[in-house]
């Protein structure tokens, strides 16, 4: 039992004021449910619409990925800040880590020394993430002011701050790299016609084993569909730098080498100008390793070495590689000198 009360003293209302206030809040509930009644014959969009047994819903639009919109990035601020980027920090950094041997650019001299330089599509090896700054870096100045970065949209976009940074720094625009989209590829031709260059990876991404990959068609598609040249460009030393799997750069050499830009010819499939440039790509990976002569007297011969390695397994593979770095002086990895103990 609780306390008594003593004379004069009220019974607390705490109570009874809180059942009151439930009182209330039901009855309001019951006007606005008995208001909304009609309602009920209705469907959408007076009420959220019925979805059938075993039908799954799709998930709206993250926009991210191939959806992310990037007009904004070619705007004059954030074009600004851009320029502001890669002449200062991305610039610096590249210096210092992969201290590149930049050849090849007088192949590019008759397009550059024209009053309107038109638009050209880079299509660089791809062994790490310090290409796109190197390849930026290395490009003239005449394409660099309007250059965008063609990147996978499912690495570069899955994440917006990844996406917005990608966007600013680079004017990178989404790609799927395991087929070109419609809308990605009328993007570029857009750009492409709008007077912007394009840096794009013929191989689609990373080498996985330090080896280059086949040629991917998406470079020689545009190419053929807009009748921009495409220019090799061959790139040695980053994968021994900043390789895929690799946590942390280790500074290194590297070289750059620009080749004569290709135009596809009237009526030729874009197979057959994909095989060119890859064909194109091995001679300057030749050159970049031996000497120009060399490298020229095999790719008349089509005897330059194949860019995807020899067609072997495991170790051998891998011995072949050392084998190749030893011939440059390009981002060669310096192993740990062993010391076997004396065993008496």
């Amino acid at each position: 039992m609780g306390p008594y009360l003593r004379r004069g003293q009220r019974p607390s209302t705490g109570r009874a004021g809180t059942r009151r206030a439930s009182r209330v809040a039901g009855s309001v509930a019951g006007v606005v449910r008995r208001a909304a009644a009609p309602l009920d014959r209705y469907g959408f969009p007076y009420r959220t619409p019925s979805v059938p047994g075993g039908v799954d819903v799709p998930p709206e639009a993250s926009g991210l990925g191939a959806e992310y919109e990037t007009d904004w990035a070619r705007r004059p601020l954030p074009t600004v800040v851009r320029g502001a980027i890669t002449a200062g920090p991305m610039r610096l950094a590249t210096t210092l880590v992969t201290r590149p041997t930049i050849t090849g650019l007088d192949r590019l001299a008759d397009l550059a020394r024209l009053d309107d330089p038109p638009p050209v599509i880079f299509a660089p090896t791809h062994h790490s993430h310090l290409d796109t700054g190197l390849v930026i870096r290395s490009v003239p100045a005449v394409w660099r002011r309007h250059l965008v970065v063609a990147a996978a949209a499912d690495y570069f976009f899955d994440r917006h701050w990844k996406a917005a940074l990608s966007a600013l720094a680079l004017n990178a625009i989404p790609i799927d790299r395991e087929a070109t989209g419609r809308r990605s590829a009328d993007l570029l031709r857009e750009l492409i016609a709008d007077g912007y260059s394009l840096v794009i990876y013929p191989e689609g991404g990373r080498s996985p084993d330090g080896w280059g990959q086949p040629f991917k068609g998406g470079a020689a598609y545009l190419a053929s569909r807009t009748g921009a040249p495409v220019v090799p460009i061959f790139v040695d030393g980053t994968g021994a730098i900043f390789g895929k799997g690799m946590t942390r750069p280790r500074p290194g050499r590297t070289t750059v080498v620009f080749g004569h830009p290709i135009e596809a010819a009237d009526g030729e499939s874009t197979r057959r100008l994909n095989a060119r440039l890859e064909a194109a790509t091995a001679a300057l990976a030749d050159e970049a390793l031996t000497d120009y002569w060399t490298a020229r007297r095999r790719a008349a011969d089509g005897t330059s070495p194949s860019l995807t390695g020899p067609s072997y397994g495991g170790w051998r593979r891998d011995w072949a590689l050392a084998k190749r770095r030893r011939l440059g002086t390009a981002g060669v990895r310096r192993r740990r000198i062993r010391s076997w103990p004396d065993l008496g």
